[in-house]
């Protein structure tokens, strides 16, 4: 007897969901630990003192069961509330440095940022759901962060 395709019954199924947003924000890249020469040297023009910005582009990436009643891992409207309460709200069209107490003492590298941006996205998720945060800095620069 032929077995369907893809016939695994009985077994829990895993999906990935990636809801993707876009923001606009400014910062300078200056570490408080360096000299104003070292500052320089590492972050080159980044290291302007009235800052430059980006139109960062995030994807933030869920794991888990899909739930055999709904058929989803999460809910997207639920999703895209926690990505409206943790990115929209505090970061777009802030400066990173001034308006983020976070960034106060930390570099605002776009892998802080991602660290950052992890951080309290656990906290508004349901336990361990969230997989990854990937930023899109430029076209050329992404950053990824699993919480490791």
């Amino acid at each position: 007897m032929a077995e369907s395709f893809g016939s695994n019954k009985g077994a829990e199924r895993v999906g990935y969901i990636t809801r993707v947003q876009s923001f606009s924000a400014c910062h300078r890249l200056h570490s408080l630990k360096l000299s104003d020469d070292e500052n320089k040297e590492v972050y080159g023009k980044c290291n302007n003192p009235y800052g430059h910005g980006h139109n960062y582009k995030v994807e933030v990436t869920v794991r888990g069961k899909i739930d055999p009643v709904t058929g989803m891992v999460m809910n997207l409207t639920d999703l895209k509330k926690c990505i409206e309460d943790v990115i929209m709200i505090p970061l777009d069209h802030k400066n990173l440095d001034k308006d983020v107490p976070y960034f106060a003492n930390v570099v605002s590298t776009t892998e802080n940022l991602a660290v950052y941006i992890w951080d309290n996205m656990v906290k508004a998720l349901p336990a361990s759901l969230l997989y990854e945060i990937r930023i899109h800095e430029t076209d050329k620069n992404i950053v990824i962060y699993r919480g490791e």
